[in-house]
């Protein structure tokens, strides 16, 4: 069975909360909870985790390498300016798909550059939670 590692950055523990016009009344466990679901439909085994802290998001994509067969991650605002979590991603060598539940493009200028994206397969936004489920989809349909 395949194992996909799903992480999400920083204020993401706040969905649901957080600025619903623009993300949404989902929590992050409820979206975890439908990926869950989807991944026993797509028959691989999910590893969730959340951080605040891009150190700890940067530990858990190198214990990836080796033990992990791809990586579904909403980066949050590390997406935009974290060379460093850009360079854990490469490092891994990993299939990896960014997401994110907003389109990062029809916001403010500073979140229309990702410095992830060329280090990941793809990118997927602007679909709420089921930017979630189509990442999921296309990294198991890469691997």
């Amino acid at each position: 069975m395949k194992k996909v590692l799903v992480i999400n950055g920083p204020n993401l523990n706040m969905l649901g909360i957080r600025e619903p016009g623009v993300y949404g009344t989902v929590s992050l466990s409820a979206i975890i909870q439908g990926l869950t679901e989807l991944a026993e439909v797509l028959s691989v085994e999910l590893e969730c985790f959340q951080s605040n802290h891009e150190g700890a998001i940067i530990d858990k994509i190198h214990e990836a390498f080796g033990t992990k067969d791809g990586i579904l991650i909403n980066p949050g605002a590390f997406t935009h300016y974290s060379y460093a979590l850009r360079d854990a991603l490469a490092a891994v060598q990993l299939p990896a798909v960014e997401v994110h539940l907003s389109n990062i493009h029809k916001r403010e200028e500073f979140r229309h550059h990702s410095v992830t994206a060329p280090v990941v397969l793809g990118q997927i936004s602007g679909f709420g939670p089921q930017s979630y489920e189509l990442g999921l989809r296309a990294l198991v349909s890469h691997m």
